[in-house]
């Protein structure tokens, strides 16, 4: 079988195409189909005419739903990406494709909906030419209508050329399934889905999670139970393991990956090409305290240079902790080699991250503690002072909303 995920802005007609590709519901919550908006990744599959099985994984579109969409996009090795005639390239069209090339997907078709309510011409060749940029050119293009039918008979066919030009996965590859669901089954216990990209996967096997055993009971590919199943498949596996298991935590074959803090990244701008003399190497390597939160210069000169896309490219050494967002250094502000080079309004603050901090609570050091600003002036008659007692016999707040109940504070 095969596995393509979907992609484009939120209300362009992701959700309707597939299910009017597979004549499956995609939307499986009460909340989505009440909305008519997608929240959790949707998974229905068809036979093509070729007869191949194919299976999508339906992404959410909604900017606010943007890391769903990594989950389930991102081990997927194609995807079809939608744009509305009637809407055009969007913002989400845009962070969609981003995302696209960052997980390094380049097979996919562009299909064009709402062919019905307006022409498909300017939405197909305004797409085009970003799909281009993106690291997906020369996608084939189709225009369809999922309310009418028009067009779907044909994607069917570019689906079927699709899928056969994909790259064979390697069924005696190491197992990584990254996990896009997790629940728990009464009577059967912890259940994860995920799509496999390679390898094998069969009942009784051993696996790991986060560094801790989990066996394989049993295992299921499109609601079918299976003893075995190979890469690429949709797959759910019913696990026996201490702990919870988490989307975005991975299955691996043990002995075969290696667990790391430390990853070298390129930074490439999408789609749009930026003087090479921007190029700078810089090492993210985190406080002790926590990991990922300062940048400083040098290391990973081995990702230096311009990229495969024939743009300039930033290299950066990322330490991974609990994964706290770093703030990224514009290329063309030089890194400051101490407290001197920093500026005058940083100097106090780069000089006294300089000195050793004593550690919280052993009071060594401790200056005296500031005193808080003074409270505003309440209104009169809001029952809340400035500093003495409210009316409810509880210390004032100055303008804030007055004490809760004592059932609301327990």
């Amino acid at each position: 079988m095969h596995v393509v995920a979907t992609a484009g802005h939120v209300d362009h007609g992701k959700s309707t195409l597939v299910r009017a590709l597979t004549g499956m519901e995609p939307d499986r919550l009460e909340e989505e189909r009440r909305r008519g908006l997608t929240i959790e990744l949707g998974h229905v599959w068809t036979t093509l005419p070729s007869g191949e099985r194919l299976a999508f994984v339906d992404v959410p579109g909604h900017e606010r739903f943007l890391a769903t969409m990594l989950a389930g996009a991102g081990p997927a090795p194609a995807v079809m990406f939608v744009v509305a005639a009637d809407g055009g390239w969007m913002p989400q069209s845009e962070e969609h494709l981003v995302a696209l090339e960052a997980l390094g997907v380049r097979h996919g078709l562009l299909v064009v909906t709402r062919a019905d309510l307006a022409d498909p011409a300017p939405a197909a060749r305004t797409a085009r030419d970003r799909l281009a940029a993106g690291g997906l050119a020369g996608v084939e293009t189709l225009a369809v209508s999922g309310r009418t039918g028009q067009g779907l008979d044909e994607l069917r066919r570019a689906l079927d050329r699709l899928v056969a030009a994909l790259p064979p996965a390697d069924p005696a590859a190491p197992v990584r399934l990254w996990i896009d669901r997790a629940f728990t089954v009464r009577g059967s216990g912890t259940v994860v889905t995920g799509t496999l990209p390679a390898g094998t996967v069969t009942a009784g096997d051993e696996l790991l999670l986060d560094d801790t055993p989990a066996r394989v009971r049993a295992l299921e590919c499109l609601k079918e139970p299976v003893t075995s199943v190979n890469g690429v498949a949709r797959v759910a596996l019913n696990l026996r393991l201490q702990g919870p298991a988490e989307r975005g935590t991975a299955l691996v074959t043990p002995g075969a990956w290696t667990r790391t803090d430390l990853v070298d990244v390129r930074l490439s701008p999408a789609g749009r090409a930026v003087p090479a003399e921007t190029t700078e190497t810089t090492e993210t390597t985190g406080s002790p305290e926590r990991p990922g939160e300062d940048t400083s210069a040098g290391g990973g000169e081995e990702w230096g240079g311009r990229g495969p896309s024939g743009t300039a490219d930033r290299a950066s050494r990322l330490r991974l902790g609990n994964l706290h967002r770093t703030a990224a250094r514009r290329a063309d502000r030089p890194a400051p080699a101490g407290p001197a080079a920093a500026p005058a309004r940083g100097r106090r603050a780069a000089a006294a991250r300089s000195r050793p901090q004593p550690r919280r609570g052993t009071g060594a050091g401790r200056g005296p503690r500031a005193r808080p600003p003074p409270a505003r002036a309440a209104p009169p008659g809001s029952g809340q002072g400035t500093g003495g007692r409210t009316g409810r016999g509880r210390p004032g707040r100055g303008l804030a909303a007055p004490y809760p109940p004592a059932a609301a504070r327990r």
